[in-house]
């Protein structure tokens, strides 16, 4: 047995409406992968808040190192060598690496002795990494080596991870494992947030699994299934989506005709020449490594960003230049990435939220008053279809479970029967059972005849809804091919900017 390292016992914690911890029992060891497992909305958020000091518990106690441990903030939780790497990035992207480091340091050295400390730790660990780069130049991984070495400086002797392969390569993947193992022999434990259950069976050594914020099991992630890890948390039998086999196509229902934009901010992607067809009752996954241009074409299809009004027909008519509500109208809906900022107003209730996107489509106001009958409706129905986890409509989004709110803000779009529905990362973020929930919802979408494209870091995911796919490299979008025909090589050719699929089929 090795020494404990972190013991939190009968650990509560209750907002209105909800106790997101309720008598919480966790024992961490030095030199351990202690994965933390729980769908969403179970606690696992307040409960690494807790720990790190951005909320404090109403009942319970923790030790750390055998001392009582309550740190006020998380400055606290630092100076006893506790470091978190957060799910969402907090960069600036218009400085150095060194810089955006030098800020979140309470005593930075000169900048050229902090860029040598940086340049020997990333070397150390396997994490390449030049200190005067830009951030904004960097890609989404790299990105993340920047927040992993700027905990890594700290010497940490627990270092929590907030789903850290959400938007990595597999590539990445391997090579942030690689890390973390070297992290765990030097006797750093490691706790580990995460909804990929392959992975977590890869790398950690004990999960603890909660369910409307109680511990219900522990297990050795080795010796149970994926299958087995996803069934404790949700509490039945994980269903898996059903996907019809489409006998002949539709009507094409959207058309990219040379569709390209600048980039519409500093650190953007160009979009460049791209042509595509998409037809009613089709699923088309769109693949790519993050800051390929996913979120310009996403813009450039809901109407936040304008284009030459041929460039996209809907249905055969064109509609590059119309704003998002004319789409709407029209039959197109989407969803972006950043749900709590983009997609949704963090500050506003679920009513008002579903107000701003549907009303177009769905009346909800009328001669500029608004129906808010009709609208908390609208919001009901989608959390009573979707799952999500809150006590009433008139809750603020901000106070949702990151994956709560993801089936809040995919259920709004897909309730107002689109025609053409566009969505970027739409399981990013949700555990295993509310992904199986999302992309059977998309795919009883596709067979009800809309026409859908689905961007996704997933590849497991795109394989199993999307009927064609293409990839998106710097902007530049490969010619689709159906994905039954596809091989992983192939699908990773194509990623990397292998738009000829003759040369990548040579290459495979």
């Amino acid at each position: 047995m090795r020494e404990i390292l972190l013991k939190l016992e009968g650990l509560t914690k209750a907002y209105p409406g909800v106790v997101a911890n309720s008598g919480v029992d966790l024992a961490i060891q030095k030199g351990e992968v202690h994965a933390l497992l729980g769908e969403n909305g179970a606690g696992k958020s307040t409960l690494v808040k807790t720990i790190y000091g951005l909320v404090a518990p109403d009942a319970g106690h923790m030790t750390f190192e055998g001392k009582p441990f309550r740190p006020a903030d998380p400055r606290a939780a630092r100076a006893v060598g506790i470091a978190m790497v957060f799910q969402h990035f907090s960069l600036f992207e218009a400085l150095t690496v060194v810089e955006n480091i030098a800020l979140g340091m309470e005593h930075p050295p000169t900048m050229r002795a902090l860029a040598t400390q940086i340049k020997a730790v990333s070397q150390t660990y396997g994490l390449p990494l030049d200190p005067q780069r830009i951030v904004g130049d960097l890609s989404a991984g790299e990105r993340q080596r920047v927040e992993i070495i700027r905990c890594l400086l700290q010497d940490p002797k627990l270092l929590i991870m907030d789903e850290p392969t959400s938007v990595l390569t597999p590539q990445e993947v391997r090579i942030l494992f690689a890390t973390l193992r070297q992290l765990r022999a030097q006797g750093t434990a490691i706790l580990y947030i995460s909804h990929k259950l392959e992975e977590i069976r890869a790398l950690c050594d004990q999960a603890t699994i909660l369910r409307l914020g109680k511990v219900v099991a522990n297990c050795d992630p080795q010796q149970v299934s994926a299958k087995e890890m996803a069934e404790m948390m949700v509490g039945s039998a994980l269903q898996a989506p059903k996907k019809q086999t489409v006998t002949e196509q539709g009507a094409v229902a959207l058309t990219l005709s040379q569709l390209s934009a600048p980039a519409p901010q500093a650190f953007g992607t160009p979009l460049r020449d791209i042509n595509l067809t998409v037809r009613s009752g089709e699923v088309l996954g769109i693949g790519g490594v993050a800051g390929n241009g996913q979120e310009e074409l996403v813009a450039a299809l809901s109407g936040e960003m304008r284009v030459a009004a041929n460039m996209i027909q809907l249905y055969g008519q064109a509609v590059g230049a119309l704003p998002p509500n004319a789409r709407r109208k029209l039959g197109l809906c989407a969803a972006p990435e950043d749900r709590n900022g983009h997609a949704a107003a963090p500050d506003l209730s679920l009513t008002e939220n579903a107000l701003m996107t549907a009303d177009a489509r769905m009346g909800l106001s009328r001669h500029g008053f608004i129906n808010r009958p009709q609208a908390r409706s609208f919001a009901s129905a989608v959390i009573k279809r979707f799952d999500v986890r809150t006590p009433s409509t008139d809750i603020l989004a901000r106070a949702l479970s990151g994956g709560n709110l993801q089936k809040f803000v995919i259920g709004r779009e897909i309730l107002q029967a689109p025609k053409v529905f566009v969505v970027n990362q739409p399981t990013w973020g949700v555990d295993a059972a509310a992904a199986a929930a999302i992309r059977q919802a998309i795919l009883d979408l596709a067979e009800a005849g809309a026409a859908v494209i689905c961007i996704s870091h997933d590849l497991d995911e795109l394989m199993e809804i999307s009927d064609r796919f293409a990839a998106l490299n710097g902007g530049r979008l490969s010619p689709p091919s159906p994905t039954a025909s596809l091989s992983l090589d192939q699908i990773g050719l194509m990623l990397g900017g292998a738009h000829d699929m003759e040369v990548a089929h040579v290459k495979a």
